[in-house]
């Protein structure tokens, strides 16, 4: 994996690439998720062997986002997308 400093570089280059086209990009780095906001990520996960593609929603996840950070929420498997 890469080192924390090195996520968040990163994180600035896709924020930049960002503003000129579409980044997609899968990860698994809490220090990533953490670098970004709720709605910028949209979250894929399987089922029945179709992929279904959601959007978060500020509604749901407020009240959490007062006290947790995406990537911690991620990690809880709040936002979904983990097995």
């Amino acid at each position: 994996g890469l080192h924390p400093y090195a996520i968040s570089i990163l994180a600035e280059m896709m924020h930049s690439a960002a503003t000129q086209t579409q980044i997609i990009a899968a990860s698994q780095s809490v220090t990533l998720v953490n670098q970004f906001q709720l709605d910028d990520i949209i979250i894929i996960e399987r089922e029945n062997e179709e992929s279904r593609i959601k959007r978060l929603s500020h509604e749901e996840l407020n009240h959490w986002l007062d006290d947790y950070a995406l990537g911690e929420l991620w990690e809880k498997n709040v936002l979904g997308g983990r097995p």
